[in-house]
């Protein structure tokens, strides 16, 4: 795992300074803290920082082919590396190292611009062609690694993360008003989108392209969940086996590795399904990893436990103590060089932290509840239905309003009073739109209320990146459009983000079995009443594996990996939240509406409304702006 960057001027005689990329390259020393390279001539450079899983000793960046007529910086893990080493060694190619990396010079050669198809990883790359004069970079399938670009000062200047195109001498950091809006909405900004005007991040399954100033943006990959849909289907028999084969192969490629490799095992059963597999693949050599809340209705640690002890994983356990989480607050902004309201990044953050004191890389159970329909919302969905047909109009227009407003407010994990408000909430609107909402964060009248006039946009902008990959993604099913919408959106935009920026801050590679692009195209032609059948989520994964885990485990609902962020409100992080959310500050900023942020507050701490998700929205992008922000 690396962090790349690079700049590459239209200008051929322009010449790079290498100092330049050095600093920008120091940027992301945490994604790579084992060595650094670049490759600099005329008006290219290229850099890299290296965190050393394969190869150790060889595999030193930039890569080049024979001729060094072709230099590529990587950041990522290729699982198929040695089947396309023999292929392509077949064909006539030699190969001084034996990391992964090599293969990219070497496939680009052999097959151009369609080696990106050959692929099996996940990945972000950067490929200068000296012959051509051009630069392609590109990204893995599913957006599991990230990369940004800019053109500016007429040149192309790439990154892992915003921060190294922020090195950039005199980079304008000019707020985009549409991602602002976006943000208070989804709680993260959509791809392509980044939060600075004119910077942008290239999406999952693109890669773009600069010879001498031209750019061209192509996809080469995507998603296509229709094919559910008209599928004759086989007995569920035959998909419960076909579906474990297919998880124990992708968990198989993704534990290839020159270092020791771990689970993060939350006791859910997407983390408990990989490190089944993986016990099953190297039993009695799985390390596992977990977190316990001292906060009970936030805490999972006894799946977690009860998973590693049916497995007999080695189980490592990290209890976090309000001190440990509450001292990180203040340092978000740290690693998060774009705000993102998940207030989940901290417990991430400390399990990578911990579990880098044991292990470099770790496997982890992201994407089951986007490929296999794991989350409640898609629930509620179902509920709406029932909700509108069977309750007459007076009593959903007046009585169930009249009760939700006089249920007492708790602080808890995702109480029943925030899932009721919640649900209530998001009745009378598109279902794309209601979905995210119920995901996010404001809603349109709060952001009404919110927003400064020069900064409110017509709502449609803010929604419109939902509604076009609902057309975008050539389902006719709901389901399968909400499913679709998930991967290109929460999945990419928050779940994926939050965890590299997490991990690689703490120098861990977290690999996502779930996602790799084979398991992600055999359930993507499943049956999608396999996915959510009736109320019950994931129905043909518990199904798969319901030998293989304890049966708590398969019985048990979508919790989320959320902090006591609510109660903090209230109590140590007090003085911080109503620092960063002065009316001083606000009205200097100019964003915000500081009467109706004061209000929000006061309602928070005067326990008369839970406002803990708005309240942490408005925090990260305080503690983010007063970092990032001013230049």
């Amino acid at each position: 795992m690396c962090g790349i960057c690079g700049v590459v001027y239209a200008d051929l005689n322009r010449e790079v300074n290498a100092k330049l990329i050095d600093r920008m390259a120091e940027r992301i020393i945490h994604r790579g803290p084992d060595e650094g390279g670049n490759y600099v001539s005329r008006n290219v450079g290229l850099g890299s920082r290296r965190l050393s899983i394969i190869d150790l000793a060889g595999g030193q960046q930039p890569i080049y082919n024979e001729d060094k007529t072709i230099w590529v910086v990587f950041n990522g893990e290729l699982y198929n590396y040695r089947e396309l080493t023999a292929s392509l060694t077949r064909l006539g190619h030699k190969f001084y190292t034996e990391t992964d990396t090599e293969v990219l010079v070497h496939a680009y050669e052999e097959f151009g611009d369609e080696f990106l198809e050959y692929l099996n990883g996940m990945f972000a790359f950067a490929l200068w062609d000296s012959r051509r004069q051009r630069l392609i970079i590109g990204r893995d399938r599913m957006g599991i690694k990230p990369l940004y670009y800019t053109i500016h000062d007429d040149a192309l200047i790439f990154g892992s993360e915003l921060k190294t195109i922020l090195a950039y001498p005199h980079l304008p950091r000019t707020i985009d008003l549409v991602a602002l809006n976006e943000y208070l909405s989804f709680e993260y900004i959509p791809t392509p989108r980044t939060i600075f005007q004119g910077i942008s991040k290239l999406p999952p399954g693109h890669a773009l392209s600069y010879t001498e100033g031209e750019l061209k943006v192509w996809q080469y990959w995507d998603i296509n969940l229709s094919r559910s849909e008209n599928i004759k289907p086989k007995q569920i028999k035959e998909y419960e086996q076909e579906l474990l084969s297919v998880i124990k192969d992708a968990v198989r490629k993704e534990m290839v590795s020159d270092v020791p490799v771990g689970v993060l095992l939350s006791g859910g059963l997407d983390s408990s399904a990989i490190a089944a597999m993986m016990s099953e693949i190297a039993p009695g050599n799985v390390k596992s990893f977990s977190i316990r809340f001292d906060d009970p209705s936030f805490d999972e640690s006894s799946y977690a436990r009860k998973v590693a002890h049916h497995l007999q994983t080695e189980h490592y356990e990290l209890t976090l103590t309000p001190k440990l989480t509450l001292d990180l607050v203040p340092q978000l902004a740290q690693f998060l060089d774009e705000p993102l309201g998940d207030s989940s990044i901290i417990p991430t953050f400390l399990l990578s932290q911990f579990t880098r004191h044991h292990v470099k890389v770790a496997l982890g159970g992201d994407g089951g509840d986007e490929l296999f329909a794991g989350y409640s919302t898609l629930q509620a969905h179902r509920l709406v239905e029932y909700y509108e047909r069977l309750l007459p109009g007076f009593v959903r227009h007046r009585i169930i309003p009249w009760f939700v407003d006089r249920l007492p407010v708790s602080f808890d994990n995702i109480s029943f009073d925030f899932k009721l408000r919640r649900f209530i909430a998001g009745r009378g609107i598109p279902i794309i739109m209601r979905h995210h909402q119920w995901l996010g964060s404001f809603t349109v009248d709060q952001k009404r209320q919110l927003l400064e006039p020069w900064t409110q946009l017509q709502e449609k902008d803010t929604y419109q990146v939902a509604f076009d990959h609902q057309q975008q993604s050539q389902a006719q099913e709901a389901l399968n459009q909400l499913l679709y919408c998930d991967l290109k959106l929460y999945l990419e935009g928050n779940i994926l983000a939050k965890v590299d920026r997490a991990s690689m801050a703490n120098s861990l590679e977290v690999r996502v079995p779930l996602l790799n692009h084979t398991l992600v195209e055999y359930a993507a032609q499943m049956p999608h009443s396999l996915k959510l059948r009736g109320l019950t989520t994931k129905y043909i994964l518990r199904r798969a594996m319901r030998n293989h885990l304890p049966k708590e485990i398969m019985q048990r609902g979508k919790k989320g990996f959320n902090m006591p962020v609510a109660k903090w409100f209230t109590g140590e992080l007090r003085p911080l939240v109503e620092d960063m959310l002065s009316r001083e500050r606000l009205q200097r900023e100019g964003f915000f509406n500081a009467d109706f942020v004061q209000q929000l507050l006061k309602e928070h701490m005067t326990g008369k409304a839970d406002r803990r998700k708005l309240l942490w929205t408005l925090l990260v992008f305080e503690l983010w702006y007063e970092h990032w922000g001013n230049g």
